[in-house]
Order: C-alpha cells, then sequence, then structure tokens
C-alpha cells in the first residue's frame, strides 16, 4: 500500500516538475520575443546622428565648419509629434543647409501632410534644398501638389538646375537633378544633365541626386562633394560586412552608406529615415547626416 502510494506521488511529482519546466520554456520564449521585439522598435524609430568631416582645398577655407545636413528617404516616416525628434536632431547641428536627397514621401502611402511637418520646421532652421527620388516619380499628379508646397515654403527645389552663392566669402555652387524615374527622365538622360550642370559651376560644387549607382558620373563631371541616398543602408546590415539588399542594386551594394572619395570627388551616401517595399529595419538605425567641411 505504501509503495504505491509512493508511486503515486513520485508520478505527481514528475507531472509537477514537466509542468513547471513548460512554464519556463514559456517564459524564456516570452521574454527573448519581448527583448527582439523591443530591439527591432528600437532600431527603426531612434535617430541615429552620422557626423562626417569632409575636407576641402585651402582655397576654399573660408568654409571651414561650413555645416550641412541631409535628410532622405524620410517615406513618410514620423518621429514624434510632428516629427519633433528629427526637428530636434537637424537643430543640434546648427547647419548651414539642410538637404534632402529625395523620397520624402512614399508612393504606396503618400502622405504629404507628414513630410511638410519636418519641412516648414526646418526652413526655419536653415535654407533647404531639396531634389526628387524615385518615388516621387511614381506620384504623378500628387508629386505637383508636394512641389508646389514645398515652394510655398521656402525650399529650393532643384530640377536639373544650379546656381551660385557667396558662403563664408566663398563661391559656393549647389546643383540637383531629377531622378531618372520622373517622368521623361531615364539613367542616360540624367548622366547628361548632371555633366551639363556641373560644367557650368565655379568655385566648390555640391551635388544632390538621389542615386548613389551613379558615381562613375558624380566623378567624371568633377563635383567637390555629391549628397545621395536610396538604399537605405543595404536595409538589412551584417556586422563588419555592411547592407544585405538594395533596390536596382541587388546583394551587399558598394554604395549602401558613407563616404568614397576619388578623385577631387566625394560623395556622402545616406542610410535614410524610412522604410517601403520592406517595411523593417535591422542593424540600420534611421539616420540624420551631418557633413562638416575642414580646410586641408
Amino acid at each position: 500500500m505504501k509503495n504505491k502510494e509512493f508511486s503515486e506521488e513520485n508520478t505527481m511529482l514528475k507531472k509537477d516538475t514537466q509542468k513547471c519546466k513548460c512554464r519556463i520554456k514559456k517564459l524564456i520564449w516570452l521574454a527573448i520575443f519581448a527583448l527582439v521585439l523591443v530591439w527591432l522598435l528600437y532600431g527603426n524609430l531612434s535617430l541615429q546622428t552620422t557626423v562626417y568631416d569632409v575636407k576641402v582645398p585651402q582655397e576654399y577655407s573660408g568654409l571651414e565648419e561650413y555645416t550641412i545636413v541631409q535628410i532622405s528617404d524620410l517615406h513618410n516616416a514620423r518621429f514624434g509629434r510632428e516629427q519633433s525628434r528629427l526637428i530636434q536632431a537637424v537643430t543640434e547641428q546648427s547647419p548651414d543647409m539642410i538637404v534632402v536627397t529625395g523620397d520624402l514621401v512614399d508612393s504606396s502611402h503618400t502622405n504629404v501632410e507628414v513630410a511638410m511637418d519636418f519641412i516648414n520646421q526646418a526652413v526655419e532652421i536653415a535654407p533647404v534644398y531639396y531634389v526628387t527620388g524615385n518615388h516621387e516619380g511614381w506620384l504623378e499628379g500628387t508629386y505637383a501638389d508636394l512641389k508646389a508646397q514645398l515652394l510655398q515654403a521656402g525650399v529650393v527645389v532643384l530640377e536639373n538646375e544650379a546656381f551660385m552663392m557667396e558662403a563664408e566669402g566663398e563661391v559656393l555652387s549647389i546643383a540637383g537633378v531629377n531622378d531618372p524615374d520622373m517622368q521623361g527622365n531615364n539613367i542616360v538622360l540624367a548622366k547628361q544633365a548632371i555633366h551639363s550642370l556641373m560644367s557650368e559651376l565655379e568655385g566648390y560644387t555640391i551635388l544632390l541626386s538621389h542615386r548613389p549607382e551613379l558615381f562613375d558620373t558624380y566623378v567624371e563631371s568633377d563635383a567637390d562633394l555629391v549628397f545621395a541616398g536610396h538604399y537605405h543602408g543595404g536595409q538589412f546590415r551584417i556586422p563588419f560586412i555592411g547592407g544585405v539588399v538594395a533596390p536596382g542594386a541587388g546583394l551587399f551594394p558598394e554604395y549602401a552608406e558613407g563616404t568614397f572619395t576619388e578623385g577631387n570627388t566625394t560623395m556622402v551616401v545616406s542610410r535614410g529615415l524610412g522604410n517601403s517595399v520592406i517595411p523593417v529595419r535591422i542593424n540600420n538605425r534611421p539616420e540624420v547626416v551631418v557633413v562638416r567641411l575642414v580646410a586641408e
């Protein structure tokens, strides 16, 4: 009798132990899931400010400490109420110029109001210069409304246009080219526009273009400083390897993020702020790029 009772107690104990182990496993998996979720949210909603020092020739030494903030590929993403966190990140840099290198809105869920929440405040910080991206090219009629609001806010919209100005006592030229996906445009015409624009400029030259894959053309046109975006940093980033995939560039794109220098030309590529076709970034926080010019 006692053996039977002992056996029953032993069986009950084993069952309780198994239940306890199951609960612990569930709690562990829930904890892992929660940590992954927090990590993903942090990696997609928290802003990272990346600062690059770009050398300018001694003849333009007056541009020492001239600061440019680049905003790229916002894709209607929100960072705080009325973009408060994004505006704060820009304001902290005290920029002399803000450049917006395309895909301010997203063609699949266009929200001009969200884009203008940023723009209407940015123009109060510094002059804003803007070029189109492929998503503006896919918008057709909506782009006209966006452009009208940008102009009304005081943004300089550069559609295959360039002009020269004086900055810190130096001649500074800025040019911008339409994205190849804009209506009536293509890669060949975009390259021609770049060569044509840059051949007319004097002084230190800045070129705004959405596409980093045209780096060879920027070098050939002898642009001093180029700002581009488009690749979203490769969307998923592997430590010590880099970005995994980019639109039109396939796996492990060469120009996913950072600075690239050849000859007299330095190209700065932003990882961007928002997402489009792929809704999640991994190891690739939304990025505000800051370039400070330093004399050689």
